[in-house]
């Protein structure tokens, strides 16, 4: 990918996974699921949601994959060095290919979050103006939302 399509990069902490990302991202959101919250060692997941087609393809052999719970056809991968969370790849063909990529990684400006979903799986509240969407349809329904724009 050329350089002037870059709109941003991504990368782990030590560098062994670096992304192009060629557009903004579709939106920003703070998922509180259980699979987030384990995937992410963290109370929530801080991700950018991307267009497939956005994220230029990683170096082979440089992220781990992994599908924790089918559906949602989700594969989350970590760094295969320093075993950061790199990259979600969600694909619902026809309908959907995206990719999530965290918050952290992004080494550009980025939006502000536009939701908490699955808030009903928090682990501490969180004291903010953000729409709390809690359980699944729910949060399905917001993350339809978001995406739709």
């Amino acid at each position: 990918m050329s350089t002037e399509k870059e709109h941003a990069r991504a990368q782990c902490s030590c560098g062994a996974v670096s992304i192009t990302i060629s557009a903004a991202p579709r939106f920003r959101a703070l998922c509180h699921c259980t699979l987030c919250q384990a995937f992410n060692q963290d109370t929530h997941g801080d991700i950018l949601v991307f267009e497939a087609g956005d994220v230029a393809p990683h170096v082979p052999g440089t992220i781990a994959f992994k599908r924790w719970r089918p559906p949602p056809n989700v594969r989350r991968g970590v760094c295969v060095r320093c075993e950061q969370p790199a990259l979600e790849r969600f694909n619902a063909r026809p309908f959907m290919n995206l990719t999530m990529i965290p918050t952290r990684m992004v080494v550009a400006p980025v939006p502000e979050p536009a939701a908490h979903i699955f808030y009903d799986k928090r682990v501490a509240d969180v004291d903010d103006t953000l729409p709390k969407h809690e359980g699944y349809w729910a949060s399905q329904w917001a993350f339809r939302k978001l995406l739709n724009g």
